[in-house]
């Protein structure tokens, strides 16, 4: 199968040249070099506040810049990241497909599924098959049966086993 070239864009290209190349050791020796030749320098300039003034607005336009430079590659890693993960989800029979895009739901929602494989994960602890799987889906099957169970007679409540 032949992959389809990609076209990027002039912002595209230049910041993931930016990115590649800034967190490089080349780059950080070059920063490095640049304060120490400025560190040199503080003598022929009396350590005035123009000499100050020089790396101070120098550090602060490029981290200013690199700020957005490192968001816009977090965003792209982090999709990429999602997208990974949502193939795996998609691809295991025995996961549950809801996982996918849970990036979306608000942070009580993201809290409520935590602690649910926080129990899930006590619950894996106590198995003593450790290749068995507990899913959101299997844990609501189970669940439904119960309540199944229980409208026939066929399960005590805990109010009913006291």
């Amino acid at each position: 199968m032949r992959k389809k070239k990609t076209t990027y864009s002039l912002f595209e290209r230049f910041a993931n040249a930016a990115t590649r190349f800034t967190g490089s050791s080349p780059a950080f020796l070059g920063a490095t070099a640049i304060v120490i030749l400025w560190a040199l320098t503080g003598p022929f300039f009396n350590y005035s506040e123009t000499w100050q003034l020089v790396i101070n607005t120098g550090t602060t336009i490029i981290t200013f810049l690199m700020v957005f430079l490192i968001q816009k590659a977090q965003n792209k890693d982090g999709k990429a990241i999602q997208l990974k993960l949502n193939e795996l989800i998609a691809a295991h029979e025995r996961a549950s497909n809801r996982m996918v895009d849970i990036e979306d739901l608000t942070e009580t929602e993201l809290d409520q599924l935590h602690k649910f494989y926080v129990t899930l994960a006590n619950l894996a602890k106590k198995e003593s098959n450790i290749h068995s799987s507990h899913s959101i889906d299997a844990a609501e099957e189970i669940h439904e049966i119960k309540i199944k169970l229980k409208r026939h007679g066929r399960i005590a409540g805990k109010e009913d086993q006291k």
